[in-house]
């Protein structure tokens, strides 16, 4: 397992860090399992960015649920039982879309959530962040 860092800014309060599955950097396009990288933003009420890109080297649930150590929420097309029991026991939220969806769109969407009245499951991630 490997990283890329992007940029190195401070998170922001009331920021999410948010993992999406790639194969393109583009879109949620790839199952948990088979993942190969994952592209890591950081998406706050006033921006985004992309923050990380988090390479998996080899196919270890375990070790690819290490790697998301401090995410937020984790996109995909698809998960196992067993790795969707470990992300969330670890504190990851996740987020399952049986169609490729585009990151910018979810990136936007999030964005436009965490500035309107976001759901449970979000304001229940910033409150635990806040204490």
């Amino acid at each position: 397992m490997s990283s890329i860092k992007i940029t190195t800014n401070d998170s922001q309060e009331g920021s999410l860090k948010v993992a999406f599955a790639t194969t393109d950097l583009e879109n949620i396009d790839a199952h948990f399992g088979a993942a190969k990288q994952f592209a890591v933003y950081e998406i706050s009420k006033t921006g985004t960015s992309l923050c990380e890109i988090k390479k998996v080297l080899e196919k270890d649930t375990d070790k690819a649920v290490a790697l998301l150590e401090g995410i937020d929420i984790v996109y995909f097309t698809n998960v196992g039982a067993i790795a969707a029991a470990k992300l969330i026991n670890s504190g990851i939220f996740t987020i399952k879309y049986k169609e490729i969806v585009s990151i910018e769109e979810e990136v936007k969407k999030l964005k436009e959530m965490l500035n309107s009245n976001p759901p449970p499951f979000i304001k229940k991630i910033i409150e635990k962040k806040a204490s």
